[in-house]
Order: structure tokens, then C-alpha cells, then sequence
């Protein structure tokens, strides 16, 4: 009777295992999909874009330190002279904590002035009614 139950917790186990690796794994997959958004939304300085993908909350800081609320990081990523001409990333990373994720990776971005930073960049999100925000980011220059 002992290995019977010991066998069903298990596989109960394994099974709640599975449901919830296959439930991160869609949210991975989601959140990859809203960067991909984000980034096609800063290279064509599409504010209206950047304002639902941003939280009410967020803080953006830049590898410069300097630091912007969710209006000011929208008119630096769409004013002709800050806004991002490329953006690439790579080696990402997300743990998924309930409705919050945390991401990071390298990003290479190609400002207006055509100058070419690699970045070490963290980015918080949140899931919420419309989906997931980006409610911080904070990047350091990799030398």
C-alpha cells in the first residue's frame, strides 16, 4: 500500500511539475514575443506602442545613470536625437516568479549619432490585466 501511494504522489508530482514548467514556459515565450514588440516600437519611435508596453511605475535608467519615469523614457526613446537606430540582443535569460519575471541578457544598441554600445541590461516585468509591462530596466556599459 505504501509503494502504491508513494508511486501516485509521485506521478502527481511529475504531473504538476509538467503543467507548471509548460505554464513558464508560455510565459517566456509571451514576454520574448512582447520584447520583440518593444523593439520593433523603439526603432520606429512608435510612442503610442512604448506607452502600453511600459508600467505606470516604471524606472528606466540607462547605462549613463541617468534615470527616467515612463514619459520621460518614451520622449528620449522617439526625439530624433536619443532615440535607438539598432537594437540587438542576446545570451537572455527570464525567471518567472508568478506575474513577475526578470530578464536579463546583452544588448547591443546603435544610438541616433550612430555610436554602438554593449550593454548588460536587467529588465523587470509585470503581468498584468493587458499583458506584460516592463516596469524596470537598468543597464551598464560593458567595456
Amino acid at each position: 500500500m505504501k509503494i502504491v501511494l508513494t508511486l501516485l504522489l509521485c506521478m502527481v508530482s511529475s504531473f504538476a511539475s509538467s503543467a507548471f514548467a509548460a505554464e513558464a514556459s508560455q510565459d517566456e515565450k509571451d514576454i520574448l514575443a512582447t520584447l520583440a514588440v518593444w523593439k520593433e516600437a523603439a526603432l520606429k519611435a512608435d510612442a503610442a506602442t512604448l506607452d502600453k508596453l511600459f508600467h505606470k511605475d516604471l524606472r528606466y535608467s540607462h547605462n549613463t545613470a541617468k534615470v527616467e519615469n515612463k514619459q520621460q523614457a518614451i520622449a528620449g526613446a522617439t526625439e530624433p536625437a536619443t532615440r535607438s537606430k539598432g537594437i540587438e540582443y542576446h545570451d537572455l535569460t527570464t525567471h518567472i516568479y508568478g506575474s513577475t519575471a526578470v530578464m536579463s541578457g546583452r544588448f547591443d544598441i546603435t544610438t541616433a549619432a550612430g555610436n554602438l554600445n554593449h550593454l548588460d541590461v536587467l529588465l523587470v516585468w509585470l503581468k498584468g490585466p493587458s499583458g506584460w509591462q516592463i516596469v524596470a530596466r537598468h543597464s551598464v556599459k560593458i567595456p
